[in-house]
């Protein structure tokens, strides 16, 4: 389900799971769910990055060389 999610959509869903965080007003158990569905939005948006980084990554021209 999550791993359908685009960047923005996990970034969005990372920031509300931070801002839960940042208010302090949940308990430890809703706490410790937070960090860990934050952990999988960031693991989503990093994937999404390394992806975008390899498909604009310059690669050298083997012809050249």
């Amino acid at each position: 389900m999550s791993q359908d999610l685009t960047y923005e959509q996990a970034l969005e869903k990372l920031d509300e799971k931070l801002k839960v965080l940042e208010d302090g007003d949940v308990s430890l158990e809703d706490a410790l769910k937070a960090v860990d569905e934050a952990r999988v939005y960031l693991k989503i948006c990093t994937e999404r990055l390394e992806a975008a980084k390899k498909k604009i990554e310059i690669r050298p021209d083997e012809s050249n060389l």
